[in-house]
């Protein structure tokens, strides 16, 4: 199996995927064909924006950086066959991207690139900024980094008096149905952060955002944890695949 990206040094990744440095006098640039094709979806997507364009010409482009000279719409295609929409594509775990035929680390690097910049995007819309006025933002940032994980994760947004949004860390990663939650961690953390108040997000791998009697169980030990210590628990929201779940919403908070 191809090693991960990060566990490459510079110097040994190729240029591109499948791709060797070009002798002198030779060239790197793909054949006219496939140029043609580039600079149409080029010219396309500047005319039309991205929103003109399905999945896979969008993923399609993405990839072009991995292999200068190859044709990426076939890969761009079993990527979507395999793993459903663009989305699950590049938030797939780098172990289940690597047993794609035709990926390589070139484009795994690619994917995960846009990855990060899509949950930067969304993170610098609500940090810093009045959670409770910005709900929406919250909400959209936390689909946007969790919806699509193949196992559970758990992280808290700590918040300051004016609720504001001053850090948002991940606590734990667990299995495809169960991550460990450990309350006094939880709260020791806000005090550390000196934040006022906190709300729990999570993720259920199966789409599926109701919550469990063990998910309700964990908030209130963590609610009561946190009255004593006289910080306010807002909210527990359980990312599914197309929807959240708001426990407060649900009348268990």
């Amino acid at each position: 199996m191809t090693t991960p990206p990060h566990h490459l040094s510079e110097a040994s990744l190729p240029l591109f995927e499948g791709q060797t440095a070009t002798p002198a006098g030779g060239s790197a640039q793909p054949p006219s064909y496939i140029r043609d094709h580039r600079k149409r979806l080029r010219e396309r997507l500047l005319q039309g924006g991205p929103e003109a364009m399905p999945d896979y010409e969008i993923l399609e482009m993405v990839l072009f950086r991995a292999n200068a000279r190859a044709d990426m719409k076939p890969l761009a295609r079993r990527l979507l066959e395999v793993f459903g929409d663009f989305n699950r594509v590049v938030t797939a775990s780098e172990e289940r991207l690597l047993q794609v035929e035709g990926v390589g680390a070139a484009v795994v690097a690619e994917l995960k690139l846009i990855e990060g910049a899509a949950a930067r995007l969304a993170r610098s819309r609500v940090m810093r900024r009045h959670v409770i006025s910005s709900w929406d933002a919250v909400v959209d940032y936390c689909h946007t980094t969790m919806a699509h994980r193949e196992t559970e994760q758990f992280r808290v947004l700590y918040l300051d008096r004016k609720n504001i949004l001053i850090a948002d860390e991940a606590q734990a990663r667990g299995t495809v149905d169960h991550v460990p939650v450990y309350p006094r961690e939880v709260v020791k953390r806000a005090l550390e952060l000196n934040a006022s108040a906190l709300i729990l997000v999570h993720n259920h791998p199966s789409g599926d955002p109701t919550p469990s009697q063990e998910d309700i169980a964990m908030t209130r030990q963590i609610d009561e944890a946190a009255q004593v210590l006289g910080l306010t628990l807002h909210d527990h929201l359980i990312v599914g695949k197309s929807r959240e779940v708001s426990l407060k919403a649900e009348g268990y908070l």
